[in-house]
């Protein structure tokens, strides 16, 4: 059974998810709040699998709040909502610690499949959207940090690998590259992954970018 938490100001917006959501099966709605501050005291609580967290909220935001549960340390994952595509409050929660977003005007049945992505490990933005985002998120330069420590831990291919990710590459495409089995990709991945400390394939293109393994395209 897959556990959701409900975070957003509009009561129509909860109720019309919640709806969609205990009709499921093997999903169900363990709690609802309507700011960041109360998401934050429901996720230590419920402890549900995912999050459904709105960008835009009076008081404490999305963005904040999922700073905190992610700091927390909470294996609750969140999915973002927003209204607009690739905006640069998606770019932020994303840094904040999402597994991903969707936008709200999503169909029924791709809010269900990203909520049981989030849910089983995955992330909600698809490789070949990674490329888009990532695109989009350039427009938007952040301070580069050089020499991260976690870098070091990496093996030669495990950073081929990791700059592989970042240009948006899917484990496919990097088997054929390097001229591996997808099965070994998938545990290369999962390595990078952990010793980078990034809970998805988006936090590893972030990381990626911010540490000067992939560089803008012109």
């Amino acid at each position: 059974m897959t556990t959701v938490l409900l975070v957003d100001d509009q009561q129509l917006q909860r109720m019309g998810f919640k709806m969609l959501l205990d009709g499921t099966p093997e999903m169900t709605v363990v709690g609802e709040a309507s700011g960041g501050a109360e998401a934050v005291r429901m996720v230590e609580q419920a402890r549900p699998d995912v999050v459904l967290m709105d960008v835009r909220m009076p008081g404490m935001d999305g963005i904040e709040a999922t700073r905190r549960i992610t700091a927390a340390g909470s294996r609750s994952r969140v999915l973002m909502l927003t209204t607009f595509d690739l905006d640069e409050y998606v770019y932020a929660g994303l840094r904040a610690g999402a597994s991903g977003f969707l936008l709200k005007d999503a169909r029924p049945e791709e809010l269900i499949a990203g909520i049981r992505a989030v849910a089983s490990g995955d992330s909600v933005v698809a490789p070949s959207l990674t490329r888009k985002l990532m695109n989009a998120y350039l427009q938007h330069p952040t301070p580069t940090t050089h020499g991260d420590p976690r870098l070091s831990v990496l093996s030669e291919r495990e950073r081929e690998v990791l700059e592989a990710i970042g240009q948006g590459a899917t484990n496919t495409e990097i088997a054929e590259r390097f001229t591996l089995t997808e099965s070994t990709v998938k545990k290369h991945v999962g390595r990078v992954l952990a010793k980078i400390g990034a809970r998805d394939r988006i936090q590893a293109v972030i990381f990626a970018y911010d540490n000067g393994l992939v560089q803008p395209r012109a």
